[in-house]
């Protein structure tokens, strides 16, 4: 049985959202609930008590707006419409009241940096020509050059490919991204009010929380001047101006009860912790972790950073293995490189899916016995691996724009298998799944999983009660405890420890009363066997 969930009424004063276990919904490939093969809200409302067994907090929902889908939503034509693809605006209100009742909370994403090339607002640009205000809400500029045929600057894409594209009236227009993903100018007043109003939109349908995507990118240099390496203030990234916009947003969400996630991706910790300060956002996301090898030493220093950098605002660390974006954990821990750096994606990098399942289920027990929320991506309860794409399939732009190098991130984004003995592994009817899921995929099936107390979600499902039944679990401190080489172990008050042995060879246990939970079997002498933690009542 689920452990009770804690009141999720929006405006609730409660802090749950410092030790909540949110989970990520890619809603494309969740759940198809029309038989299209394409995931939508009727596929998640559907899988609402799936969600509530599996004991999370809440779900954020990676963007469901209106969309030409030319960066799998990321680039949104109208935040106030629902795609249809996944369905209507009365369906998402529906799934937010339902959710709710569930004691699952919603958490929508906000794109600030960027819209489609098909939001009115950039049509009308297009259409307004050189000077006008329409234009004055993006970056358009004059090329370089004698005839104006050469870019405004030479700054580098966030993808691979050029940042500025050239319109039939001979001027420019900045995308960090695609080129079908305008930049915004955040000078403009417009541009904060409608996100402001997007805002409120939202909060007052009862979402309880918004995650910012690509949260430092959105001010530029009004400048714009070309790119130079070490340039401090950088010309688009961790701009000061940001931080008013993000107090202005904290405004909003304070008056709705509501909180923000950030994504900000920072190697300098004393900036990154500005973010965080009691009058901007309330938390961000850990790269740091994510991105760590699979490896004792390196592990404890991405923990502690995090929790350091986090202590002079008081706010909690989030952890999380994977997201949409991100090789999927069971694949990158049995491969030799563990660690993940988007530089370094290539095809047919060999992996060993028994080793990393083993290391995945010990990395979901540390993860979870962390102090602060934890994110989870869908899929990840079930151990999926990434998934192989054949070339002639792939969609992400990653793909296109690295000339065919990059094998992108559709492999992690393959839609759920959810009864193994139907078609398409039940993740809909009989239409084929926009992404082609794996042979074999059916093995890593829900309900297949649910029946087998050894499954990984299994385990996800126990670790989930007990992080919400154990007080020692969640928010707080952590102690390390003396641990040979290559094993971490820390204690949570009052009464847990949780140790995790990466060593080579099998790690004796703490003293302890009790073994509350094993991400795999102990040795007969009750040894740790490597790649393998335990909770421990102490």
């Amino acid at each position: 049985m689920a452990a009770p969930h804690r009141d999720p009424t929006p405006g609730s004063p409660d802090d749950w959202w410092r030790d909540a276990a949110i989970y990520q919904v890619y809603p494309r490939s969740f759940a198809d609930g029309d038989g299209d093969g394409t995931g939508d809200l009727a596929g998640v409302r559907a899988k609402l008590p799936y969600l509530a067994e599996l004991g999370v907090d809440a779900v954020w929902f990676t963007p469901w707006y209106l969309s030409p889908l030319a960066d799998g939503g990321y680039d949104v034509a109208d935040y106030r419409t629902i795609d249809p693809a996944f369905g209507t605006l009365d369906e998402a209100e529906k799934l937010i009241a339902e959710a709710r009742s569930l004691g699952i909370r919603t958490i929508v994403d906000i794109v600030p940096n960027h819209v489609s090339d098909q939001h009115p607002w950039f049509r009308a640009a297009l259409a307004a020509g050189p000077g006008s205000p329409e234009r004055k809400r993006f970056h358009f500029r004059p090329g370089r050059g004698e005839h104006g045929e050469l870019p405004p600057n030479d700054w580098p894409s966030q993808f691979a490919g050029p940042t500025w594209t050239r319109v039939e009236d001979g001027e420019w227009y900045l995308h960090l991204f695609t080129p079908q993903q305008p930049d915004l100018n955040w000078a403009h007043p417009a541009v904060r009010e409608e996100h402001e109003s997007v805002l409120r939109f939202w909060f007052e349908r009862g979402v309880a929380g918004v995650r910012i995507d690509s949260a430092a990118l959105p001010v530029k240099d009004p400048a714009l001047p070309d790119f130079v390496e070490g340039r401090d203030p950088h010309p688009y990234v961790d701009r000061d101006e940001l931080h008013e916009i993000y107090r202005s947003w904290r405004r909003v969400a304070d008056a709705h009860g509501a909180v923000f996630v950030g994504e900000v991706w920072l190697p300098d910790s004393e900036r990154f912790a500005r973010y965080l300060r009691p009058d901007e956002l309330h938390t961000a996301f850990n790269f740091t972790f994510l991105a760590c090898p699979w490896d004792a030493d390196r592990l404890r220093t991405a923990i502690d950073d995090t929790l350091a950098e986090h202590a002079p605002v008081g706010a909690p660390a989030t952890w999380v293995l994977c997201n949409h974006d991100v090789t999927r954990t069971v694949t990158r821990y049995g491969r030799a490189d563990t660690g993940f750096d988007f530089a370094t994606k290539a095809f047919g990098t060999p992996t060993d899916l028994e080793l990393g399942t083993r290391r995945a289920r010990a990395a979901a027990l540390l993860t979870l016995a962390l102090p602060g929320s934890v994110y989870l991506y869908q899929g990840e309860e079930l151990g999926l691996p990434e998934a192989d794409i054949p070339r002639e399939r792939i969609q992400d732009p990653m793909h296109f724009r690295s000339g065919g190098t990059d094998p992108g991130r559709d492999g992690c984004r393959v839609p759920l298998p959810w009864k193994a003995d139907s078609p398409h592994a039940g993740f809909g009817s009989d239409a084929e799944p926009w992404l082609p899921q794996p042979a074999g995929w059916s093995a890593y099936a829900a309900d297949r999983q649910a029946a087998d107390p050894a499954s990984m979600l299994s385990l996800y499902r126990t670790a989930l009660r007990l992080r919400r039944t154990e007080p020692a679990l969640g928010d707080g401190a952590l102690e390390w405890l003396p641990a040979p080489d290559g094993v971490l172990a820390f204690r949570r008050a009052p009464g847990l420890v949780c140790v995790v042995n990466l060593a080579g060879r099998p790690a004796a246990l703490p003293d302890h009363d009790a073994v509350l939970l094993t991400s795999g079997p102990l040795d007969p002498d009750g040894g740790l066997p490597t790649d393998t933690a335990v909770w421990l009542r102490v």
